[in-house]
Formats: structure tokens, sequence, C-alpha cells
């Protein structure tokens, strides 16, 4: 099994394509620190000028009248019907400050988080595209047989395309992710603010690098099963994207509450350790009138974990099967 691996290996990184994926993977890794380096980018002297003759003519105004819009909105909440917000929610003015305008600083913890969950998406795509290709072609091409008349035992070989497809794209995912993070980090220290990243920041976004790691490697596997099944690559991506527009789309805006149980919010609850999804929620009041609210649901860590594993090995048993059973030819 072993053995076989290696040659696996071998042969995903000699194709055409994985050396086209690895540069695509580069080239979208170059222009995501290239947009977050103009992001970060403080304002130029106009701009900063502009802003301080803002945060100024703000600032008198609020010296000159803070404490008549107080009385008078201290006025106006005594006549407001029950229920009412309180006072200092309904009647609070607060000093401006100079940092209130203009260009807030871009903060590492805050922007990290959703770029190294970005990346996961497109490590994951690129690394289904790739596995799908890895037995499609073999599929498509015939070379397949050939193969087996010099290992005809099946669900080895089988085994073994797995294996390299995931392992295969564990180093190239923690290579990614590491030069996002740590160039990340240097384009904020240098233009926006690192200052309350602590080791807790450090060990919270390894975390997630980590489980978007781990969803590479599955994207690979499920891949490879999907090119298996259906024998040829363009098809395997038409699956896909189907799924994507029809169920996550179109299905997922119609079907609110079905939304724990599609593969993108189940996917963000993994890579970010829980997840949030809208649902809305309709009710009749006692007076006779009809709302309808937007409501924030979570889907915990767990059930992603769960569901992305459960689909997993009921991908991978089918393959298996269908390998084992189906004529090659």
């Amino acid at each position: 099994m072993i053995r076989l691996t290696k040659v696996e290996l071998r042969r995903l990184t000699a194709r055409r394509l994985t050396i086209v994926g690895l540069a695509g993977l580069f080239v979208i890794t170059v222009m995501l620190l290239t947009a977050t380096w103009f992001n970060a980018r403080p304002l130029s002297t106009v701009e900063q000028q502009r802003a301080q003759q803002q945060f100024e003519l703000a600032h008198k105004d609020w010296v000159d009248n803070a404490a008549v819009n107080r009385q008078q909105c201290e006025a106006d909440w005594k006549t407001q019907p029950d229920p009412k917000p309180t006072l200092e929610d309904m009647c609070a003015y607060p000093e401006p400050k100079l940092e209130d305008f203009g260009k807030p600083k871009t903060v590492f913890a805050e922007i990290m988080p959703d770029l190294l969950q970005g990346s996961s998406y497109f490590l994951a795509f690129a690394a289904f595209l790739i596995g799908a290709s890895f037995i499609g072609a073999e599929f498509s091409s015939g070379a397949i047989g050939n193969w087996l008349t010099f290992e005809p035992r099946r669900l080895r070989v089988y085994g073994s395309k797995l294996l390299a497809a995931a392992t295969g794209f564990v180093p190239i995912a923690a290579v990614t992710l590491a030069i996002v993070l740590l160039g990340t980090f240097l384009i904020v220290d240098r233009l926006g603010d690192t200052a309350g990243v602590t080791g807790h920041t450090w060990g919270d976004l390894s975390a997630i690098g980590g489980r978007a790691v781990v969803t590479t490697a599955l994207a690979a596997v499920l891949g490879c099963v999907v090119g298996l099944l259906l024998r040829h690559t363009a098809a395997a991506i038409g699956v896909v994207m189907a799924y994507l527009v029809l169920a996550e789309g179109v299905f997922a805006a119609f079907l609110e509450k079905a939304q724990p149980w599609l593969v993108r919010v189940n996917f963000d609850a993994f890579v970010r350790h829980d997840a949030q999804y809208y649902v809305t929620e309709c009710k009749s009041g006692n007076d006779g009138s009809y709302g309808c609210e937007s409501v924030v649901k979570t889907l915990t860590f767990e059930h992603g974990a769960w569901y992305l594993a459960t689909l997993a090995v009921v991908m991978v048993l089918i393959g298996g099967w269908v390998f084992h059973r189906r004529d090659v030819n």
C-alpha cells in the first residue's frame, strides 16, 4: 500500500494540471496579499486633512449644542409611548473622536479569520478539481485498465489513489495558509494595527488554518471519488457547479431552514468553529398584525465535523464499491 501510494504521489506531482493548479494557487495568494495591502493603506495627506476638518466641525457642533440637544431629547423621550427605549439609548450624544473620522486602521486579529476562511475555499476548490482530474483522466484515456494489469487488487489501487491525493495536498495547503498568515501580519504590522495580537490569537488562527488543511485534503479525496463515479473531469466539475448554483443558491434561498444540511454552512462551521446563518421567522401579533424578522442561528462545530466526516465516509464507500464492481473499460 505504501509503495502504491508513493507511485501515485509521483504521478500526481508530475501531472500538468497539478502544476497549473499550483501556479494558480500562487497567483491567487499573491492577489489576496496585494488586495490586503491596498485595503490596509492609510489615507493620503489630502484625505487625512479633510477628515481632520470634518472632525473639528463635528466637535465644535457637539461643544455648542450637546446640552441643548440632550434636553430636547429627554423631553421627547418622556412623550414616547411604552415600550420605549432607555433614556441613554435614545439620548446618548458621545463626544466625537478623531479616530471616528476617516479610514479606520486595519486590525490583524479582525481580518485574519475571514482571510483564512476565504483561502480555505479556493484551496478546497483546487484540491477537488485536481483530485477529480487525477482519476477522471485515467478513465477517459483508458489508462486505469492498464494500471490494473500490474496491480489487479482494485481496493488497494483505490485506497492508494485517495491517500496520495489527500497527503499530497496537506503540505500545499499548509504552506499556502502560512504564506497568507505571515504575509498579512507583515503587511498589517507596517500599515495597520497588530498591537492586540497575543498567543491566544495565534492559537486560534493556527486552529483555523489546521482545519482548513483538513478540508483541503477532504476535498481532494471527494474530487477523486466524484471523478471515479463520473469517469470524466468536466462532468465532475459540472456536477459541483450545478450543486452550488441549485442547492446552495436557489434551494437555500427558498428553504432557509434546510441550511444546516447543506455543505457550505457545515464547511464554515468546521473551519471557523461554529458558523451563523439567517432564517426568516414570521408570526401574527395579538393585535392581528403579521410581521417577519431575520433570526440568527448558530451551527455548531460538532455538527459541521460530523456532517463532513459522514459525507466523506459515505462517498468513499460508494466509490470503493463502484470501483470494485464496475467494468473499467
